[in-house]
């Protein structure tokens, strides 16, 4: 997914000609709490609610105010990893969207990259999700996914989070199936961490005891 493709309907941006108070209605309107200003069509950068704020007079125009603006962008063919990288780096509310000519086009809010992740990993998709963890050399897509469909199971969706502290990640799942009791029950086998799971039955831990009572009686 690129930034063109996530721009936000709606999202006016200001003008030097604008007021604080017009700006601060508008970031209401929006749900966002920064604004990009622009000078015909180039961006000249955002302004935060904060900045208006500290405004002496909130109905004069927004240029007679010494501005010093941040000017975060991407480009419309950059990838939403790019996208959220800066919406981080910068704690925007919403970051603007510029051709190649640096022309603006529009901007993506924080609530519409939230909606496409949700939608990327099958948030509303009835399933089931297991949370594994393993060491970053012991992670192999493959066999976990071997492992899922050797239960006639197929996975939505995949998240990693790594820690830079720790040599560890975690693997979230998301599966097509709300009894994914069976999928755990392999994967214990196969001597994965399993953190936590969600399920129709939330019987992990009755799964953990019975499958440890099991092979406590077979080592007799």
């Amino acid at each position: 997914m690129i930034a063109k493709n996530l721009i936000t309907d709606g999202i006016m941006p200001l003008k030097t000609s604008d007021t604080g108070r017009s700006a601060l209605s508008w970031m209401e309107d929006f749900r966002v709490m920064h604004l990009p200003i622009v000078n015909n069509e180039g961006l000249l950068g955002l302004i935060s609610e904060l900045d208006i704020y500290s405004f002496n007079d909130f109905d004069e125009p927004i240029g007679n105010h010494a501005l010093s603006l941040i000017r975060p962008f991407v480009y419309e063919n950059q990838h939403i990893y790019e996208v959220m990288r800066l919406v981080q780096e910068y704690h925007l509310s919403l970051i603007p969207v510029v051709d190649e000519h640096d022309n603006y086009l529009g901007s993506i809010s924080l609530q519409s990259l939230l909606e496409y992740f949700a939608a990327s990993l099958s948030v509303s998709e009835p399933g089931g999700v297991v949370v594994l963890e393993l060491n970053v050399n012991d992670f192999v897509l493959s066999e976990i996914a071997r492992i899922v469909e050797s239960n006639d199971t197929k996975i939505l969706s995949l998240f990693v989070h790594s820690n830079i502290d720790s040599t560890k990640l975690e693997i979230m799942l998301k599966l097509n199936k709300k009894d994914i009791g069976a999928v755990i029950q392999t994967f214990i086998r196969f001597n994965y961490n399993i953190l936590t799971s969600f399920s129709e039955n939330d019987d992990f831990d009755d799964l953990r005891d019975r499958y440890d009572s099991l092979m406590n009686y077979l080592k007799v």
